[in-house]
């Protein structure tokens, strides 16, 4: 899992609320276990049109949005059914933070374990970080997560609370297995000590 310590780049605004996982990727995209390839699907019904050809309404279509690498949502972020490529999909989008008022537990939790940092500010704060988003190539926002702040293009700072475990996960890179691996050495000798005690097994 790549290490998140500081994030810069465009903000796009989702401001809509009950976003579920569905939504960020139609249940057409699950019959694949692979975690890449799922950016095309994130919120298809939302940036195509029955024809197959791009929304240009969407947000995510608009040439100032389409490389963005942070999303501001509405609140409960993530809702509904706890499919892990909801955040497979934004991830492979290239979004590596959503910033909302509340999300989902499950969806929460899933983000941790795959390098996104979900962020929960207060609605007033989440109402400047839409006004920030709604600036197109200028809603530049950069994400400090060992400062835990957000600073936006005008110089504002949105500060945000994190669990102190997660938060030394994603600054090291450390999904599960990655949480094992740093135990390997003892892991290893564990079992030679094992193997030498009963080496009938």
């Amino acid at each position: 899992m790549d290490k998140f310590t500081t994030l810069t780049g465009v903000a796009a605004p989702l401001p809509i609320d009950n976003v579920d996982t569905d939504m960020i990727i139609p249940k057409q995209y699950l019959k694949t276990i692979k975690r890449t390839g799922l950016g095309k699907g994130l919120f298809a019904e939302l940036r195509y049109r029955d024809d197959g050809s791009p929304n240009p309404d969407f947000v995510l279509n608009k040439p100032a949005y389409a490389k963005a690498r942070i999303l501001v949502a509405g609140d409960n972020f993530g809702c509904g059914s706890s499919r892990e490529h909801a955040p497979w999909a934004l991830l492979d989008f290239g979004i590596r933070c959503v910033i909302s008022t509340d999300f989902a537990d499950i969806f929460y939790n899933n983000c941790f374990k795959n390098g996104i940092l979900p962020i929960k500010v207060s609605a007033e704060d989440l109402a400047k970080l839409f006004d920030d988003a709604e600036r197109g190539a200028n809603a530049t926002l950069t994400v400090d997560l060992e400062k835990q702040e957000i600073r936006g293009p005008d110089g504002g700072v949105v500060r945000f609370d994190i669990d102190p475990f997660r938060k030394h996960c994603l600054l090291e890179g450390l999904d599960d297995i990655g949480l094992t691996m740093v135990e390997a050495p003892a892991i290893e000798r564990f079992e030679k000590k094992s193997a030498a005690s009963r080496p009938w097994l």
